[in-house]
């Protein structure tokens, strides 16, 4: 792995790729692990907060400008934090099932899929995980 191109591209892109990593490891332990015990709850607040880091800080990531500053992109950042947003409602007033398939939708559409798209050839990750 070529960690200096994560380095190279400045703190905010390195924060932004570092915290949605660890979302995606901790997002996988939440979705197999058991649920509604102090470890899921504990380990889904911190999931969120990551959340919220990964789609804030892109706020702050212009690689791609479609509406002057802001792309596509951004306006998944706010689905995002819009998503947490019900989903913690939804947990809270008891709607297991919405706050499960919210979550699910959320790690799968927000993480594993856009996360993909950063593999492309000539994106930062692509270049971390097989040079260049």
């Amino acid at each position: 792995m070529n960690w200096q191109a994560l380095w190279a591209d400045g703190a905010v892109i390195s924060v932004h790729a570092l915290v949605a990593l660890l979302a995606m490891g901790a997002g996988a332990i939440q979705i197999l692990a058991p649920k509604g015990t102090l470890a899921h709850k504990t380990l889904g607040h911190a999931w969120v907060g990551a959340m919220g880091v990964v789609a804030v800080s892109s706020f702050w990531i212009h690689e791609f400008q479609w509406f002057g500053p802001f792309s596509v992109i951004h306006g998944l950042s706010l689905l995002v934090l819009a998503t947490l947003l019900y989903s913690i409602g939804a947990i809270r007033r008891g709607h297991i099932t919405a706050h499960r398939n919210s979550m699910i939708q959320l790690y799968v559409l927000a993480l594993v899929l856009t996360g993909a798209f950063t593999l492309v050839p000539g994106r930062t990750m692509h270049a971390v995980l097989f040079g260049g």
